[in-house]
Protein backbone atom coordinates (compact mmCIF):
# COMPACT_ATOMS: atom_id res chain seq x y z
CA UNK A 1 0.00 0.00 0.00
CA UNK A 2 2.70 2.41 -1.09
CA UNK A 3 2.09 6.12 -0.87
CA UNK A 4 0.30 6.07 2.49
CA UNK A 5 1.16 9.01 4.75
CA UNK A 6 3.04 8.15 7.94
CA UNK A 7 4.02 10.32 10.91
CA UNK A 8 7.04 9.28 13.02
CA UNK A 9 7.13 10.13 16.73
CA UNK A 10 10.62 9.21 17.96
CA UNK A 11 12.92 11.21 20.24
CA UNK A 12 16.15 9.50 19.10
CA UNK A 13 17.04 11.40 15.97
CA UNK A 14 19.29 8.69 14.50
CA UNK A 15 16.56 6.08 14.91
CA UNK A 16 13.95 8.43 13.47
CA UNK A 17 16.11 9.16 10.44
CA UNK A 18 16.71 5.44 9.87
CA UNK A 19 12.96 4.77 9.97
CA UNK A 20 12.36 7.61 7.51
CA UNK A 21 14.81 6.10 5.02
CA UNK A 22 13.34 2.63 5.33
CA UNK A 23 9.78 3.88 4.89
CA UNK A 24 10.77 5.92 1.85
CA UNK A 25 12.50 2.87 0.35
CA UNK A 26 9.31 0.88 0.85
CA UNK A 27 7.33 3.53 -0.99
CA UNK A 28 5.56 5.25 1.91
CA UNK A 29 5.36 9.00 2.38
CA UNK A 30 6.77 10.33 5.66
CA UNK A 31 4.78 13.50 6.35
CA UNK A 32 6.76 14.42 9.45
CA UNK A 33 9.04 13.32 12.26
CA UNK A 34 8.71 14.77 15.77
CA UNK A 35 10.33 14.05 19.11
CA UNK A 36 7.64 15.06 21.62
CA UNK A 37 4.04 14.03 22.26
CA UNK A 38 2.78 17.61 22.24
CA UNK A 39 4.30 18.11 18.80
CA UNK A 40 2.68 14.91 17.54
CA UNK A 41 -0.80 16.07 18.56
CA UNK A 42 -0.31 19.35 16.72
CA UNK A 43 1.10 17.62 13.61
CA UNK A 44 -1.81 15.20 13.37
CA UNK A 45 -4.23 18.13 13.27
CA UNK A 46 -2.25 19.73 10.43
CA UNK A 47 -1.13 16.70 8.42
CA UNK A 48 -3.89 14.06 8.85
CA UNK A 49 -1.53 11.04 8.55
CA UNK A 50 -2.81 7.56 7.67
CA UNK A 51 -0.64 5.94 10.33
CA UNK A 52 1.57 6.93 13.28
CA UNK A 53 4.73 5.12 14.41
CA UNK A 54 4.95 6.06 18.09
CA UNK A 55 7.89 5.43 20.43
CA UNK A 56 6.56 4.46 23.87
CA UNK A 57 9.49 5.99 25.79
CA UNK A 58 9.29 9.65 24.79
CA UNK A 59 10.98 12.52 26.57
CA UNK A 60 8.92 15.48 27.69
CA UNK A 61 5.65 15.77 29.59
CA UNK A 62 3.82 13.08 27.60
CA UNK A 63 5.12 9.60 26.90
CA UNK A 64 3.96 7.66 23.83
CA UNK A 65 1.02 6.02 25.58
CA UNK A 66 -0.32 9.29 27.00
CA UNK A 67 0.06 10.87 23.56
CA UNK A 68 -1.86 7.98 21.98
CA UNK A 69 -4.65 8.36 24.54
CA UNK A 70 -5.09 12.03 23.68
CA UNK A 71 -4.94 11.36 19.96
CA UNK A 72 -7.50 8.58 20.32
CA UNK A 73 -9.98 10.99 21.89
CA UNK A 74 -9.57 13.44 19.00
CA UNK A 75 -8.86 11.47 15.81
CA UNK A 76 -9.33 8.04 14.22
CA UNK A 77 -5.72 7.45 13.27
CA UNK A 78 -4.06 4.02 13.79
CA UNK A 79 -0.93 3.83 15.92
CA UNK A 80 1.92 1.30 15.98
CA UNK A 81 4.11 1.41 19.07
CA UNK A 82 7.91 1.30 18.84
CA UNK A 83 9.65 -0.08 21.89
CA UNK A 84 12.98 -1.58 22.92
CA UNK A 85 11.58 -2.99 26.13
CA UNK A 86 8.50 -2.63 28.28
CA UNK A 87 7.51 -3.87 31.73
CA UNK A 88 4.13 -5.47 32.39
CA UNK A 89 2.53 -2.25 33.69
CA UNK A 90 3.58 -0.38 30.55
CA UNK A 91 2.19 -3.11 28.30
CA UNK A 92 -1.12 -3.05 30.14
CA UNK A 93 -1.32 0.73 29.73
CA UNK A 94 -0.52 0.38 26.03
CA UNK A 95 -3.26 -2.24 25.46
CA UNK A 96 -5.91 0.16 26.72
CA UNK A 97 -5.19 2.51 23.80
CA UNK A 98 -5.94 -0.33 21.30
CA UNK A 99 -2.81 0.03 19.14
CA UNK A 100 -2.68 -1.48 15.67
CA UNK A 101 0.59 -3.21 16.46
CA UNK A 102 4.01 -3.23 18.11
CA UNK A 103 7.49 -3.15 16.59
CA UNK A 104 10.26 -4.31 18.90
CA UNK A 105 13.61 -2.53 18.57
CA UNK A 106 15.94 -3.32 16.97
CA UNK A 107 13.96 -4.31 13.88
CA UNK A 108 14.78 -4.92 10.26
CA UNK A 109 13.06 -3.63 7.13
CA UNK A 110 10.86 -6.70 6.85
CA UNK A 111 9.56 -6.28 10.42
CA UNK A 112 8.69 -2.69 9.65
CA UNK A 113 7.03 -3.51 6.33
CA UNK A 114 4.86 -6.31 7.75
CA UNK A 115 3.68 -4.27 10.73
CA UNK A 116 2.83 -1.24 8.60
CA UNK A 117 1.01 -3.25 5.94
CA UNK A 118 -1.07 -5.20 8.47
CA UNK A 119 -2.01 -1.98 10.27
CA UNK A 120 -2.94 -0.16 7.06
CA UNK A 121 -5.07 -3.05 5.83
CA UNK A 122 -6.82 -3.27 9.17
CA UNK A 123 -7.42 0.49 8.98
CA UNK A 124 -9.01 0.12 5.55
CA UNK A 125 -11.16 -2.78 6.71
CA UNK A 126 -12.40 -0.87 9.73
CA UNK A 127 -12.94 2.27 7.64
CA UNK A 128 -15.05 0.27 5.17
CA UNK A 129 -17.11 -1.14 8.00
CA UNK A 130 -17.55 2.32 9.51
CA UNK A 131 -18.80 3.59 6.14
CA UNK A 132 -21.29 0.73 6.07
CA UNK A 133 -22.28 1.58 9.63
CA UNK A 134 -22.89 5.21 8.71
CA UNK A 135 -25.13 4.19 5.81
CA UNK A 136 -27.11 1.75 7.91
CA UNK A 137 -27.61 4.30 10.68
CA UNK A 138 -29.69 6.32 8.23
CA UNK A 139 -32.02 3.35 7.80
CA UNK A 140 -32.71 2.32 11.39
CA UNK A 141 -31.23 2.05 14.87
CA UNK A 142 -31.55 -1.74 14.73
CA UNK A 143 -29.40 -2.02 11.64
CA UNK A 144 -26.78 0.35 13.04
CA UNK A 145 -26.47 -1.80 16.16
CA UNK A 146 -26.01 -4.80 13.89
CA UNK A 147 -23.06 -3.24 12.04
CA UNK A 148 -21.56 -2.09 15.32
CA UNK A 149 -21.50 -5.71 16.42
CA UNK A 150 -19.94 -6.68 13.07
CA UNK A 151 -17.06 -4.28 13.72
CA UNK A 152 -16.58 -5.70 17.20
CA UNK A 153 -16.61 -9.30 15.94
CA UNK A 154 -14.12 -8.52 13.17
CA UNK A 155 -11.66 -6.92 15.58
CA UNK A 156 -11.15 -10.11 17.58
CA UNK A 157 -9.77 -12.29 14.72
CA UNK A 158 -7.92 -9.29 13.24
CA UNK A 159 -6.15 -8.74 16.55
CA UNK A 160 -5.29 -12.44 16.78
CA UNK A 161 -3.82 -12.45 13.27
CA UNK A 162 -1.85 -9.27 13.92
CA UNK A 163 -0.44 -10.48 17.24
CA UNK A 164 0.52 -13.92 15.94
CA UNK A 165 2.07 -12.54 12.74
CA UNK A 166 4.22 -10.07 14.67
CA UNK A 167 5.42 -12.76 17.07
CA UNK A 168 6.43 -14.90 14.09
CA UNK A 169 8.33 -11.96 12.60
CA UNK A 170 10.47 -11.57 15.74
CA UNK A 171 13.61 -13.64 15.31
CA UNK A 172 13.59 -14.87 18.89
CA UNK A 173 15.71 -17.99 19.50
CA UNK A 174 13.43 -18.83 22.44
CA UNK A 175 10.51 -19.26 20.04
CA UNK A 176 10.32 -23.04 19.65
CA UNK A 177 8.98 -24.81 16.52
CA UNK A 178 6.00 -25.94 18.59
CA UNK A 179 5.23 -22.36 19.60
CA UNK A 180 5.56 -21.19 15.99
CA UNK A 181 3.10 -23.90 14.97
CA UNK A 182 0.67 -22.63 17.62
CA UNK A 183 0.87 -19.09 16.19
CA UNK A 184 0.26 -20.41 12.66
CA UNK A 185 -2.75 -22.38 13.90
CA UNK A 186 -4.05 -19.23 15.60
CA UNK A 187 -3.79 -17.32 12.31
CA UNK A 188 -5.54 -20.10 10.38
CA UNK A 189 -8.43 -20.27 12.84
CA UNK A 190 -8.84 -16.49 12.84
CA UNK A 191 -8.87 -16.39 9.03
CA UNK A 192 -11.50 -19.15 8.89
CA UNK A 193 -13.64 -17.29 11.42
CA UNK A 194 -13.32 -14.04 9.46
CA UNK A 195 -14.25 -15.83 6.23
CA UNK A 196 -17.34 -17.34 7.83
CA UNK A 197 -18.26 -14.03 9.45
CA UNK A 198 -17.81 -12.16 6.16
CA UNK A 199 -19.93 -14.64 4.18
CA UNK A 200 -22.75 -14.63 6.72
CA UNK A 201 -22.66 -10.85 7.05
CA UNK A 202 -22.79 -10.34 3.29
CA UNK A 203 -25.68 -12.79 2.92
CA UNK A 204 -27.65 -11.03 5.65
CA UNK A 205 -26.86 -7.64 4.13
CA UNK A 206 -28.16 -8.88 0.77
CA UNK A 207 -31.49 -9.81 2.33
CA UNK A 208 -31.71 -6.44 4.10
CA UNK A 209 -31.18 -4.57 0.83
CA UNK A 210 -33.47 -6.75 -1.26
CA UNK A 211 -30.59 -8.29 -3.21
CA UNK A 212 -31.34 -11.91 -2.29
CA UNK A 213 -34.11 -13.15 -4.59
CA UNK A 214 -36.81 -15.75 -4.17
CA UNK A 215 -36.56 -17.90 -7.29
CA UNK A 216 -38.30 -21.29 -6.99
CA UNK A 217 -37.42 -23.95 -9.55
CA UNK A 218 -38.68 -27.54 -9.93
CA UNK A 219 -36.12 -30.02 -8.68
CA UNK A 220 -35.81 -33.41 -6.99
CA UNK A 221 -35.61 -32.27 -3.37
CA UNK A 222 -34.64 -35.73 -2.10
CA UNK A 223 -31.66 -35.87 -4.45
CA UNK A 224 -30.74 -32.32 -3.47
CA UNK A 225 -30.67 -33.32 0.20
CA UNK A 226 -28.65 -36.46 -0.50
CA UNK A 227 -26.06 -34.44 -2.41
CA UNK A 228 -25.86 -31.89 0.40
CA UNK A 229 -25.39 -34.60 3.04
CA UNK A 230 -22.62 -36.25 1.01
CA UNK A 231 -20.86 -32.90 0.66
CA UNK A 232 -21.16 -32.06 4.36
CA UNK A 233 -20.18 -35.56 5.45
CA UNK A 234 -17.01 -35.27 3.38
CA UNK A 235 -16.17 -31.95 5.07
CA UNK A 236 -17.02 -33.29 8.53
CA UNK A 237 -14.97 -36.44 8.24
CA UNK A 238 -15.36 -39.51 10.47
CA UNK A 239 -16.03 -37.56 13.70
CA UNK A 240 -19.80 -37.46 13.09
CA UNK A 241 -22.23 -39.51 11.04
CA UNK A 242 -24.94 -37.60 9.18
CA UNK A 243 -27.85 -39.98 8.61
CA UNK A 244 -30.39 -38.96 5.94
CA UNK A 245 -33.88 -40.48 5.61
CA UNK A 246 -36.79 -39.55 3.37
CA UNK A 247 -40.53 -40.22 3.40
CA UNK A 248 -43.20 -39.50 0.83
CA UNK A 249 -42.96 -38.30 -2.75
CA UNK A 250 -40.16 -35.70 -2.85
CA UNK A 251 -39.22 -35.73 -6.51
CA UNK A 252 -40.29 -32.66 -8.47
CA UNK A 253 -40.98 -29.85 -5.97
CA UNK A 254 -40.74 -26.15 -6.76
CA UNK A 255 -38.50 -24.58 -4.10
CA UNK A 256 -35.72 -21.99 -4.04
CA UNK A 257 -32.70 -24.23 -3.73
CA UNK A 258 -30.21 -21.45 -3.06
CA UNK A 259 -32.21 -20.35 -0.02
CA UNK A 260 -32.78 -23.98 0.94
CA UNK A 261 -29.05 -24.65 0.85
CA UNK A 262 -28.40 -21.70 3.20
CA UNK A 263 -31.01 -23.06 5.59
CA UNK A 264 -30.06 -26.73 5.65
CA UNK A 265 -26.28 -26.25 5.54
CA UNK A 266 -26.46 -24.00 8.62
CA UNK A 267 -28.73 -26.38 10.53
CA UNK A 268 -26.64 -29.48 9.78
CA UNK A 269 -23.38 -27.62 10.45
CA UNK A 270 -24.69 -26.47 13.85
CA UNK A 271 -25.87 -29.97 14.71
CA UNK A 272 -22.39 -31.34 14.01
CA UNK A 273 -20.59 -28.47 15.75
CA UNK A 274 -22.55 -28.63 18.99
CA UNK A 275 -22.69 -32.42 19.40
CA UNK A 276 -19.92 -34.67 20.74
CA UNK A 277 -17.50 -36.51 18.48
CA UNK A 278 -18.72 -39.96 17.56
CA UNK A 279 -22.38 -38.98 17.75
CA UNK A 280 -24.94 -39.09 14.96
CA UNK A 281 -26.84 -36.24 13.33
CA UNK A 282 -30.22 -37.28 11.93
CA UNK A 283 -31.65 -35.44 8.94
CA UNK A 284 -35.16 -36.40 7.82
CA UNK A 285 -37.19 -35.18 4.84
CA UNK A 286 -40.90 -35.81 4.49
CA UNK A 287 -43.17 -34.58 1.69
CA UNK A 288 -46.95 -34.56 1.60
CA UNK A 289 -49.59 -32.34 0.06
CA UNK A 290 -47.13 -29.93 -1.53
CA UNK A 291 -45.31 -29.40 1.78
CA UNK A 292 -41.68 -30.33 2.45
CA UNK A 293 -40.72 -30.85 6.08
CA UNK A 294 -37.01 -30.93 7.00
CA UNK A 295 -35.97 -32.09 10.46
CA UNK A 296 -32.42 -31.99 11.85
CA UNK A 297 -31.74 -33.66 15.20
CA UNK A 298 -28.62 -34.02 17.32
CA UNK A 299 -27.65 -35.24 20.80
CA UNK A 300 -25.49 -32.23 21.59
CA UNK A 301 -25.28 -29.56 24.27
CA UNK A 302 -28.79 -28.21 23.72
CA UNK A 303 -30.07 -24.64 24.01
CA UNK A 304 -31.15 -23.21 27.40
CA UNK A 305 -34.93 -22.59 27.48
CA UNK A 306 -34.55 -18.94 28.46
CA UNK A 307 -32.31 -18.28 25.44
CA UNK A 308 -34.33 -19.99 22.72
CA UNK A 309 -36.38 -16.83 22.12
CA UNK A 310 -33.14 -15.03 21.13
CA UNK A 311 -31.93 -17.77 18.79
CA UNK A 312 -32.39 -15.72 15.61
CA UNK A 313 -30.91 -12.45 16.88
CA UNK A 314 -27.62 -11.38 15.21
CA UNK A 315 -24.49 -12.46 17.12
CA UNK A 316 -26.47 -14.18 19.86
CA UNK A 317 -24.77 -17.33 21.11
CA UNK A 318 -26.05 -19.54 23.91
CA UNK A 319 -24.33 -19.24 27.27
CA UNK A 320 -23.30 -22.91 27.24
CA UNK A 321 -21.28 -22.94 23.97
CA UNK A 322 -17.98 -22.60 25.84
CA UNK A 323 -14.96 -22.55 23.51
CA UNK A 324 -16.88 -23.81 20.45
CA UNK A 325 -16.20 -21.30 17.68
CA UNK A 326 -18.98 -19.55 15.77
CA UNK A 327 -20.13 -16.20 14.41
CA UNK A 328 -23.61 -16.02 15.91
CA UNK A 329 -25.03 -15.19 12.47
CA UNK A 330 -25.96 -18.62 11.09
CA UNK A 331 -29.45 -18.82 12.60
CA UNK A 332 -30.11 -15.18 11.71
CA UNK A 333 -29.43 -16.07 8.09
CA UNK A 334 -31.63 -19.18 8.37
CA UNK A 335 -34.56 -17.07 9.57
CA UNK A 336 -34.16 -14.48 6.82
CA UNK A 337 -34.03 -17.18 4.13
CA UNK A 338 -37.13 -18.79 5.64
CA UNK A 339 -38.97 -15.48 5.60
CA UNK A 340 -38.19 -15.09 1.90
CA UNK A 341 -39.53 -18.59 1.33
CA UNK A 342 -42.62 -18.03 3.51
CA UNK A 343 -41.44 -20.96 5.61
CA UNK A 344 -41.86 -21.92 9.25
CA UNK A 345 -39.36 -23.13 11.84
CA UNK A 346 -39.80 -24.91 15.18
CA UNK A 347 -37.14 -25.53 17.80
CA UNK A 348 -37.22 -28.23 20.46
CA UNK A 349 -34.17 -28.43 22.72
CA UNK A 350 -33.06 -29.63 26.15
CA UNK A 351 -29.70 -28.76 27.70
CA UNK A 352 -27.46 -31.82 27.69
CA UNK A 353 -29.96 -33.82 25.62
CA UNK A 354 -29.81 -32.26 22.19
CA UNK A 355 -31.78 -30.19 19.71
CA UNK A 356 -34.35 -30.88 17.01
CA UNK A 357 -35.16 -28.18 14.47
CA UNK A 358 -38.08 -28.57 12.07
CA UNK A 359 -38.46 -26.46 8.93
CA UNK A 360 -41.63 -26.42 6.81
CA UNK A 361 -41.69 -25.12 3.24
CA UNK A 362 -44.52 -25.13 0.73
CA UNK A 363 -43.69 -26.13 -2.82
CA UNK A 364 -46.40 -23.85 -4.16
CA UNK A 365 -45.87 -20.60 -2.25
CA UNK A 366 -48.15 -17.59 -2.24
CA UNK A 367 -45.12 -15.44 -2.84
CA UNK A 368 -44.30 -13.58 -6.01
CA UNK A 369 -40.96 -14.19 -7.74
CA UNK A 370 -39.41 -10.84 -7.02
CA UNK A 371 -36.94 -9.03 -4.80
CA UNK A 372 -37.77 -8.96 -1.12
CA UNK A 373 -36.67 -6.48 1.48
Amino acid sequence: MAGERILIVEDERIVARDIEKRLAKLGYTVVGSVAFGEEAIAKVADLSPDLILMDIQLKGQLDGIETAERLGSLYEVPIIYLTAYADEDTLQRAKVTEPFGYIVKPFDERDLHVAVEVALRRRLAEAAIRVALDKERQISDIQSRFWSMVIHEFRNPLTSILSAAQMLEIDDPKLTPERRAEYLTMIERAVRLMDSLMNDTLSIARTEHGQLTFNPQPQDVEQFCQNLVEEMQFGTGPTHQILFTSNGSCSEMSLDYQLLRHILANLISNAVKYSPAGSRVEFNLSCEGGEAVFQVSDSGIGIPKAEQAHLFEPFHRASNVGDISGTGLGMTLVKKCLDLHNGQIEVSSEVGQGTTITVKLYAVCAVRQAHYS
